[in-house]
Parts: C-alpha cells; structure tokens; sequence
C-alpha cells in the first residue's frame, strides 16, 4: 500500500494509449489499458481494476486488491490515510512557516508532544490527555468500522445517543450512506463531484510521500 501511494503520486498524470493484441487478450491475470491513464506507460493493468474507482491509474503489483471485499477495505483505507496525511502536512508547514515570520510562536512539530507533557494543556497531565485521545479516537474509528460494514446505518439518530434532542430532532451529521464520502456535514461546500474526488486522492497521496520525507529529513 506505501509503494502504491508512492509510485502513484510520482506518476500521476502520465497517460498511455495502447492498443491490445491478440496476445495481450490471451493474459488472463490482467488486461490491456485502452485509453486511459496508468502509472507507467506500456504497463499491463490488472483484471480486478476496471477503471471506475477516483485516481485509479492499474497499479497494483501484488494482486492485493483482487478480492472485491479486500479491494473495498483498501480503497476505504487509503481515503482515510490520505486525509490523515493532508491534515498532518498542514499541520507541520503552516504552524512552522506562521512561527517563522512571528504571527504565532509555537514549537516545531516534531517538539510539540515534549511542550504538551511539560506544560500540561487545560490543566491535564499527560496519562488523562493520553487517555481521552484513545477513547476518543477508538470511538471515531469503532464507527467509521461499523459504517463500513453496514453502510448508512451511521445516518440514524438512534446510533448516536443523544441525537434525538437535537433542535427539529434534525440529525446533524446526515450522510450519504456511502462510508467513503458521506457528505452531509463533512462536505459543506458540495464539492463531492468525480474531478474533485480524483484531485483528492492525488493531493493525499503526494501529502503521504511529504510526510514520509519530513519524518526521513526529522530522523537524519
């Protein structure tokens, strides 16, 4: 999955027009690309990638994602890391670059954890700050799980204790019933049509490989 991300965003964009022989036709693993886009021109795409998914450019060597239910997960999964990995770019570059020309004065990030147990944030150590982040995220994750495996059933009030004392009884998160792009409140602009779904997966994938270098630079 790192390697597809990688040699994805490094070949992002390049297209191939290759036209199958009867050779090629005769490939059962995997099948010719036909006018559309591949990470390396000339390459072979697999049988189990028919083009339809946002950013799909045929790579993947390994066979990973021929199981339709595995192919599933990984397109779930790799959504989820790009998003993590724009969040966590951000994060790094612009608290860094506002430091340094003094709107703010924070600690650089790979600090940032060291300041936070040192000076204890809204007055909590380090082990209860520690422990509401876990429960936290195990909760986000627990039900972004469970929409995954039933989706839609997120969008009801009744999995959400609570929810139907809001105002109208309206339910604020809503959904789309697909646990990929649930829309809804988490795309308030309406910017969920297919040309901005591919240049989401582009961005993620080029912010994974930055974010591998700032660890790599952090390191050495």
């Amino acid at each position: 999955i790192t390697m597809s991300v990688i040699m994805s965003a490094c070949f992002l964009g390049q297209t191939s027009r290759v036209t199958p022989t009867n050779s090629t036709r005769r490939m059962s693993p995997v099948t010719q690309a036909t006018e559309q886009p591949v990470w390396l021109p000339g390459v072979n795409v697999p049988q189990h990638l028919n083009r339809n998914l946002p950013a799909d450019y045929g790579f993947d060597p390994l066979g990973l994602g021929s199981e339709p239910e595995a192919l599933k997960w990984y397109v779930q999964a790799e959504l989820v890391h790009c998003r993590f990995a724009m969040l966590g770019v951000a994060g790094i570059l612009i608290p860094g670059l506002l430091t340094k020309v003094g709107i703010l004065n924070v600690p650089q990030w790979y600090e940032a954890g060291k300041v936070a147990i040192e000076s204890q944030p809204f007055g909590l150590n380090f082990q209860t700050l520690l422990g509401f982040q876990l429960f936290m995220m195990t909760w986000a994750e627990t039900k972004r799980w469970v929409e995954f495996k039933n989706p839609g059933s997120q969008s009801n009030p009744d999995s959400y204790p609570g929810a139907e004392m809001l105002p109208g009884k309206v339910f604020a998160l809503g959904g789309s019933g697909d646990p990929n792009y649930p829309g809804g409140l988490f795309n308030p602009m309406g910017m969920g049509d297919d040309s901005m779904k591919v240049k989401e997966i582009a961005n993620g994938r080029t912010a994974c490989l930055r974010f591998r270098i700032c660890c790599t630079i952090f390191c050495h």
